[in-house]
């Protein structure tokens, strides 16, 4: 018996010797990169932990800058470095151009009809020709300014009203860019009803959620065990029919409204794009577009409440350019230099996707030496890029507004040490709407208040803690307390 299980173990152990070796010469021979361990049928889906954005940038710390991880049947590629990034977005940009499958995107987003999750092709290409022309252009952006005003007007009020008492900044941050963006999109503050709020934050949070199913199509029923499949089928429906009723609003509405809506309604009588448009794809503008801006502006609160000296340096620009104003307007933030450098610093070291929406390979290519074949995911770790020492310098995981001031870096997909809103074919079409909302936000808020936390503040109000899911926000609302300054 005993010299079975003596011939069993040496047997076995052979076994898996020779299986390894295989393995080592197979992935020598195809040249791919270098790789963690991973588990069978899973691959490295357990070493994405609770945040995969941090867990994946200490991977990177061991296994290189470009690295390849297999989640259940998929190749996954994960870029660390701007180098890298470089590569994937402007030399390689067309091939890597397309989006993967993904069964929350496709149950959520009509099968992803949108521009931002849309597989590249003519249908792609199409609306977000219809995007950058109709919906996001320079006059469109423009036109929204009274919007903006009078939204952040309603914001101050409320602000000097709850003066010298810790009030929720989150919430109001939210609010704000809520109500814009669903007066811009939709033509009415939709986001005042109840309803609407929750089925937001339902959104938000399935976005962030992770299905099996996509990854290890056998194991796809523990999606439906876990509630995903009802939960992301519910939503979908009740947001449908939240949006079927803004559209009978603004066929039976004057016609007199000049919202994404109406353009997209316009552009589809017409015909003139040659090509079907779902209206619907509206939604990953209203979602997407409300999480982002908010995301940026909470944390860049939050880091000039925890760096004092910033926040008066900040207060001191704003003031001398806007002195005897009692408010900040759009033509006021253009010589704000200092405002411009905290806000890129809030998104170098919080960028809203921490790791951006995933690419994929529609042909092979060759990478760095590496062969990478077609159906390649990428995923690009803006949060890892953020804290390059080689780029940043020894001081990458601190808040420092100046290293800006100097620097010829942007943030609009030309310089890949920063690129929080993507860069090449895929960047996102928005940023102008964004940009211009945070900024004047920005300065309003500091202009005409003095903030500091709570007497009793907590960690949780200083903490950086994150919360989970696509995009990023803190993990406890932000608590400070007003003075107004007029």
């Amino acid at each position: 018996m005993e010299m079975m299980m003596t011939i069993i173990l040496l047997s076995s152990t052979t076994f898996i010797t020779i299986l390894f070796f295989i393995k080592q010469m197979t992935r020598k021979k195809r040249n791919t990169p270098p790789s963690p361990p991973r588990l069978p049928l899973i691959g490295n889906l357990h070493q994405l932990g609770r945040h995969p954005h941090r867990s994946l940038c200490s991977l990177s710390n061991h296994y290189g800058p470009l690295m390849l991880l297999h989640f259940g049947r998929v190749p996954v590629l994960v870029v660390s470095s701007a180098h890298v990034a470089r590569e994937i977005l402007k030399t390689h940009d067309r091939i890597f151009a397309s989006r993967p499958q993904s069964k929350i995107f496709d149950m959520l987003f009509y099968d992803v009809c949108d521009v931002a999750l849309a597989p590249y092709g003519e249908y792609w290409r199409q609306m977000k020709s219809v995007c950058v022309l109709q919906l996001l252009s320079n006059k469109m952006v423009r036109s929204f300014r009274n919007v903006r005003q009078e939204e952040i007007s309603l914001m101050m009020e409320k602000i000097h009203k709850s003066s010298s008492l810790p009030m929720n900044l989150s919430e109001l941050l939210v609010s704000l860019t809520s109500d814009v963006i669903s007066r811009v999109a939709l033509g009415w503050k939709y986001s005042s009803e109840t309803d609407l709020k929750e089925l937001m934050k339902r959104l938000t949070r399935l976005l962030g959620e992770f299905s099996v199913g996509t990854y290890v199509p056998w194991l796809a029923w523990i999606d439906w065990i876990c509630g995903l499949d009802g939960k992301l089928k519910k939503t979908a429906n009740d947001l449908d029919e939240f949006l079927e009723r803004v559209v009978k609003d603004h066929v039976d509405g004057d016609g007199h409204r000049a919202d994404f809506v109406d353009v997209l309604l316009s552009v589809q009588r017409e015909k003139s794009t040659g090509f079907e448009i779902d209206w619907l794809s509206i939604k990953d503008i209203v979602v997407g577009g409300t999480d982002t801006s908010y995301a940026i502006m909470e944390w860049a609160m939050t880091e000039l409440l925890r760096h004092p000296e910033c926040m008066n340096r900040l207060q001191k620009e704003v003031r001398k350019i806007c002195k005897g104003k009692s408010s900040v307007s759009e033509e006021d933030i253009q010589d704000m230099n200092y405002l411009k450098a905290v806000i890129k610093e809030t998104m170098r070291l919080h960028p809203p996707l921490p790791l951006m929406i995933p690419h994929e390979s529609t042909q092979d290519v060759r990478l760095r030496h590496y062969n990478i074949p077609t159906g390649t995911q990428v995923m690009i770790n803006l949060w890892a890029i953020g804290r390059e020492a080689a780029t940043w310098g020894p001081d990458a995981e601190e808040f420092r507004p100046e290293r800006h001031l100097d620097s010829s870096v942007d943030f609009r997909g030309r310089n890949f040490e920063l690129i929080p809103f993507g860069a090449g074919r895929r960047i996102c079409p928005a940023i102008s709407f964004a940009v211009v909302l945070i900024e004047v936000a920005l300065a309003n808020l500091v202009h005409q208040c003095d903030w500091r936390l709570p007497v009793e503040c907590t960690e949780d109000h200083t903490s950086v803690a994150e919360s989970t899911g696509m995009v990023i926000h803190r993990l406890f609302p932000l608590y400070a307390i007003a003075s107004s300054t007029t």
